[in-house]
């Protein structure tokens, strides 16, 4: 097995190795502290002319040139459980493991554009932000960059946003809002040798999941690009015994929606359907956020990179950057489809195609 370096001592000109580094340091979600004291301790060792802070396992690097513009570029340290592939081994240009795609590719991606920022000083075009957060596979109020924009909201501020995550080199624009909702039913309990006696709350729920799995979704269009959206039932909790008829049944329903409806109306489109439930009530939701295609920054990224643009089919974190109105894309390393996969892998083309269209974009060439 190709020996792996340390995160201080990998070479930035090599971004396979590089990330093969970061894999080889776990980063589950919820214990990223390793990873982000690596990450921060090579920046303040090959980056000293960035502005570097620490919140909690959430890094911030910053140049400060005085430029009209500046972009932000975030990648997230954690990864999802590990499923026999937490040790980085490296096949040619081929690295499998662990987080190699989402998104540590990303984050090596970060670590060069850090060190080429400081070296190519006045050349940068746009004053420049890297943004090194925790959790963002899990719970929503655990995420580094909620916190960052709830304690440290100014050093997110910006012009323009591209978040690492794995989009196999295209740009993907906007992404959809999620909604979960649960649905409640109320029945009688009774012996199931007398079910008459009572009211079985499964069979009462029965009529609304099947008209929420006989809905057909929509495809949007929004900005030119086409949001399929999704609405599953992907829970669902009753009964108490075998011989017993349970007094009570609820499932939660997913809705995954186009950009171009806010919170209020996705809610009101799964209550239409959701309406002979005895109660609904929604357990949580994000906002969508939109393309933006016609933003002067987000034009000036597309045009410079000249790659295929589609739209963001799930949540990522460019909604918390729409939310304050500064737009945001997803463009990084690494296909999707593998990502929290146990044959998750990334390719030096995929790396190294990334940095050189965010170094270009950026002028740091």
């Amino acid at each position: 097995m190709t020996p792996v370096p340390a995160v201080a001592d990998a070479d930035a000109d090599d971004l396979l190795t590089l990330t093969a580094s970061l894999v080889a340091v776990p980063s589950p979600s919820h214990r990223e502290e390793a990873l982000a004291g690596a990450i921060e301790e090579r920046l303040r060792a090959r980056a000293p002319g960035l502005s570097i802070e620490r919140v909690g396992e959430n890094v911030v690097a910053r140049t400060d040139l005085g430029r009209e513009r500046r972009v932000v570029l975030g990648g997230h340290l954690d990864t999802v459980p590990a499923n026999g592939n937490e040790t980085p081994r490296l096949d040619g240009e081929v690295l499998h493991g662990l987080g190699s795609a989402d998104m540590k590719g990303g984050l090596a991606v970060l670590l060069r554009l850090a060190e080429q920022l400081t070296d190519a000083g006045s050349a940068t075009r746009h004053d420049v932000t890297l943004a090194f957060y925790e959790c963002e596979e899990v719970a929503e109020e655990h995420n580094g960059l909620r916190r960052l924009f709830d304690e440290r909201a100014n050093l997110l501020a910006g012009d323009f946003a591209v978040l690492l995550e794995p989009t196999d080199g295209r740009v993907e624009a906007g992404c959809q809002g999620t909604l979960h909702v649960r649905a409640s039913f109320d029945g009688l309990r009774a012996h199931s040798a007398r079910p008459w006696i009572g009211c079985n709350a499964i069979h009462e729920a029965a009529p609304v999941l099947a008209r929420v799995a006989a809905h057909e979704t929509d495809i949007v269009e929004v900005d030119g690009l086409p949001y399929r959206e999704s609405l599953e039932v992907v829970w669902i909790e009753a009964g108490v015994a075998n011989n017993v008829v349970p007094d009570a049944c609820s499932f939660i329903v997913n809705r995954r929606f186009a950009p171009a409806y806010s919170i209020e109306q996705a809610t009101a489109q799964v209550g239409a359907l959701l309406e002979d439930a005895d109660r609904v009530e929604v357990l949580n939701a994000s906002p969508a956020a939109p393309p933006n295609l016609g933003h002067p920054l987000v034009a000036e990224f597309v045009d410079t990179l000249g790659v295929e643009v589609r739209p963001k089919l799930g949540w990522t974190d460019v909604a918390r950057f729409a939310a304050r109105g500064v737009p945001a894309v997803n463009f990084g390393p690494g296909d999707p489809e593998l990502a929290h996969t146990a044959g998750e892998l990334v390719t030096r083309q995929s790396i190294e195609g990334c940095y050189l269209a965010l170094a270009g974009f950026l002028g740091v060439r």
